[in-house]
């Protein structure tokens, strides 16, 4: 045993945690980063410490990163003076390094997870530690319910450590009933903090793009650190391009770039001491789990990467979001491991103040299908029994189960079928394991294995964005990617069933196109014609707009099987990353369960007119469409009163005098008695279309029908015969009104009173009007000259006879000669006709 690693400061924090595992069976340890609590504590709990005694025992250290992984069995390896396989091993999904001896073995969390699901009592395994459980990974949330389950059901004997690096862990204790929390405190070597925000206006981060100018003050950063201060710097940034970018911009020191995709050897460096002064550039994987040897200074970004998932289009990505307060001070704290150091962080104080307290979990944010699935295969379908730090959320659970019914990996009742634990066995997206599993069978199983590998291990950006030129690249490299790819094509073909067949009859893109459709069918896309999106534009099955990127090497037009895509911030389209082109036979076979023929009959706005068409789709995409001469008159019923709800009652319809002073007369009543007349505005014709309408309007096909439907005797349904009202229309609002002269006068019911116009003559000796609606409207007069045009108006003829006929007839009787002007219009025969002439 080297010497060094007991020197950790989580040394001092064992006992503690020993007499806690001994009493409660789980534990929480909280303990900064750099103190040792991922290699010393995993190899005192295995009784591999001499300065530590105890019993052996089998360990089993989960940690959220492959990297990590890698790094955490070499370093505590190296504590005992061996190499890895030994009482140290590991395992990561493609590669396993373990031997008879191993008592330590460190897994990903999702190596976990498939272990848990095979045998959930994990024989052999006395002690479960799960590390960085802070960073709130879906993956650890969920093996941490799964192992409470263990420990409530199966194996109560089974110890329990759940590792955090930071100090809030209240709700980690209440969690594991109440456990203990162990608290290790870490080496306090002091850290200035050095607030460099940028000189000018920088554009905040818009999907997974960051603004150059950024990136060109943090290389400037990394710069002005070298020259302030000593030793290595490591400087965080959100993403691999990123780093690149910085790097391009850094010149005269070593740069190393620690992602999850580097090469091992650059891994092994950047976690190795080195020879001379160098600048570590690295994504948030170096915030907690992994320890860079020989920093003094940090330089931080101030951003990291976060999944988004938008669950109506089915995509997802990673945008680019201003990192927590928690993890600003775990970036930090890598400045003060071993001496005192120094942060320049690259944003202006003022700036905490708007920035979250602790990162988002990730079951707050993801896909939640790979989760839903491994939920239904542990028997709690909904989640609702699991013990998870957080709920999921419903509708991102609820779109995770439309997807794995899709793919017939689980039943109407979300349990999951032979097919889904099928799915599940592989540890890939159960998307992906569509893919190979079904792919083998029309492609070979070799063919689907390395495709299906494309997928799941994401090519470097600069192979661009075409899969059947990147999967022929691949083929013949044999670069670290390459190598990686190459590892995990043979993982995978080691899962697929031989008995399924070995077809090889697609040819390569074909192939490609057909896996990708597989796995994403949904995402097969048809290019748009006309001018319905320009040049590179697509509409995919899921109904969502998609757009190919300048300089793709994609073909122009036909089919797409798109593979990756995102949908920037503000953007009307998807953004196309990865696609093949394919035919449509290729199309329909990849998205046979969208494959749809139906009778489409709607309403036209722009042809006023029903159509129907017999069409065939895929998904939203129209694939073929023939006119439909004998519709299902449902259909076409539906149609048509979806025309009378855009175009209104008024316009489709004919409302010739008779049928519009009857709507009038209603709409009089109904405004002045309510009850039970009825309201007879557009929209409550178009609300009552069935009582009044039919049966002419499920008679009716085209526009032309509803024009001649005869309204007025349509309306006449709407009368409220049930309560015997309907036989005082004519008396509460009378069509016509005998006058004194003996005339039948229409009244006008078209405005917010009634009207009765009519000629002066007329109504000699008559001293009021009627008053409708059981004596509640008043008539108002419109009193007409001779020639029929307005004379007066009056709602009181005996206040007119005696106040205004004075001034009328003086004014008129000048004009119209002919026709009688009596003194005493209250006593004088009403007249239609002029005076004789003589």
């Amino acid at each position: 045993m080297r010497t060094g690693g007991l020197e950790l400061p989580v040394r001092t924090a064992l006992p503690g945690l020993a007499e806690a595992l001994e009493g409660h069976g789980a534990a929480v340890l909280s303990a900064p980063p750099g103190t040792g609590k991922t290699t010393l504590v995993p190899l005192a709990l295995a009784g591999l410490l001499e300065a530590f005694p105890g019993p052996p025992r089998r360990v089993l250290v989960a940690e959220p990163r492959r990297l990590a992984v890698r790094a955490a069995a070499r370093r505590m390896a190296w504590l005992l003076g061996e190499s890895v396989g030994g009482r140290v091993g590991f395992t990561v999904r493609g590669e396993r390094r373990v031997g008879p001896d191993t008592r330590v073995e460190v897994v990903t969390t999702g190596v976990l997870l498939q272990r848990l699901q095979r045998d959930p009592e994990l024989p052999g395994v006395d002690t479960v530690v799960l590390d960085e459980c802070h960073e709130r990974h879906l993956d650890a949330d969920t093996a941490l319910a799964f192992l409470l389950d263990v420990r409530a059901a199966l194996r109560p004997e089974l110890r329990l450590v759940l590792a955090s690096a930071t100090a809030d862990t209240d709700a980690w204790a209440e969690l594991l009933d109440g456990a203990p929390v162990v608290a290790a405190e870490g080496v306090s070597h002091p850290v200035e903090a050095v607030w460099a925000p940028p000189p000018g206006t920088v554009r905040p981060p818009h999907g997974t793009r960051v603004d150059p100018a950024l990136l060109e003050h943090v290389a400037a950063t990394v710069r002005r650190a070298l020259a302030e201060r000593d030793g290595d710097v490591l400087c965080f940034l959100p993403g691999v391009g990123e780093i690149a970018r910085v790097a391009g911009q850094l010149d005269g020191v070593e740069v190393l770039q620690l992602h999850g995709q580097a090469p091992q050897a650059v891994q092994d460096a950047a976690l190795a001491a080195g020879q001379r002064r160098r600048v570590v550039l690295a994504t948030s994987v170096a915030e907690s789990s992994l320890t860079v040897p020989g920093v003094r200074v940090v330089v931080d970004s101030g951003l990291t990467r976060e999944p988004r998932t938008d669950h109506a289009r089915g995509l997802s990505g990673l945008v680019t979001v201003r990192t927590s307060l928690a993890a600003a001070r775990q970036r930090a704290g890598r400045a003060g491991r071993e001496a005192p150091g120094t942060v320049y962080r690259c944003w202006a104080e003022v700036e905490d103040a708007r920035a979250a307290r602790f990162p988002t979990p990730e079951i707050a944010l993801a896909d939640l299908t790979s989760f839903a699935l491994q939920a239904a295969c542990w028997g709690d379908p909904d989640a609702t029994g699991l013990a998870l730090p957080d709920p999921p959320p419903a509708g991102a659970m609820a779109a995770a189960r439309t997807t794995l019914r899709a793919l017939d990996a689980v039943d109407a009742d979300g349990r999951p079928t032979d097919r889904g634990r099928a799915i599940a066995r592989t540890g890939l997206h159960p998307r992906l394991a569509r893919a190979l599993l079904d792919g083998a069978a029309a492609v070979g199983s070799r063919r689907a294995a390395e495709l299906v590998a494309l997928l799941s291990e994401e090519p470097p950006r600069a192979l661009g964005d075409d899969l059947a030129h990147i999967w022929r690249t691949v083929r013949q490299g044999n670069d670290p990617y390459a190598r990686r790819w190459k590892d995990e094509t043979r993982r995978l073909e080691q899962q697929i069933d031989r008995s399924s067949g070995e077809s090889a009859e697609a040819h390569a893109a074909a192939a490609v196109g057909l896996v990708v459709g597989l796995a994403y069918p949904e995402r097969l896309a048809k290019a748009r014609g006309g001018s319905e999106g320009g040049e590179g534009a697509y509409l995919m099955a899921s109904g969502t707009a998609a757009q190919v990127q300048g300089g793709s090497r994609l073909p122009a037009g036909g089919w797409l099987a798109i593979a990756v895509a995102d949908r920037p911030a503000g953007s009307p389209s998807a953004r196309v990353l990865r696609a093949v082109a394919i035919d449509e036979a290729t199309a329909r076979r990849a998205g046979g369960p969208l494959l749809d023929g139906r009778e489409e009959v709607h309403w036209s706005t722009r042809q006023r007119e029903v159509t129907a068409r017999r069409v065939e789709t895929l998904g939203a995409v129209e694939l073929a469409a023939a006119p439909l001469t004998a519709p299902d008159p449902a259909l076409v019923r539906e149609a048509l009163l979806t025309g009378l709800e855009r175009e209104g009652v008024g316009a489709l319809l004919s409302w010739p005098p008779a049928a519009a002073g009857l709507r009038e007369r209603l709409a009089f009543l109904h405004r002045t008695l309510g009850g039970v007349w009825p309201d007879v505005s557009d929209a409550a014709l178009l609300a009552s279309a069935e009582q009044w309408l039919e049966p002419e309007l499920s008679r009716a096909r085209r526009r032309a029908d509803l024009e001649r439907i005869d309204t007025a005797a349509a309306l006449q349904r709407l009368l409220p015969w049930a309560s015997g009202q309907a036989g005082r229309l004519e008396e509460l609002a009378p069509e016509r009104i005998t006058v004194p002269s003996g005339s039948r006068i229409r009244v006008d019911y078209s405005g917010d009173r009634p009207v009765l116009a009519v000629k002066l003559q007329e109504l000699f000796g008559w001293d009021a009007a009627p008053a409708l609606a059981d004596g509640r409207a008043p008539l108002t007069v419109h009193l007409l000259s001779p020639a029929g045009r307005p004379a007066a108006v009056t709602g009181d003829l005996a206040a007119f006879w005696r106040e205004g006929y004075r001034a009328v007839r003086a004014d008129l009787r000048g004009r119209y000669p002919r026709h009688p002007w009596p003194e005493d219009p209250t006593t004088a025969e009403p007249t239609r006709r002029a005076n004789p002439r003589k």
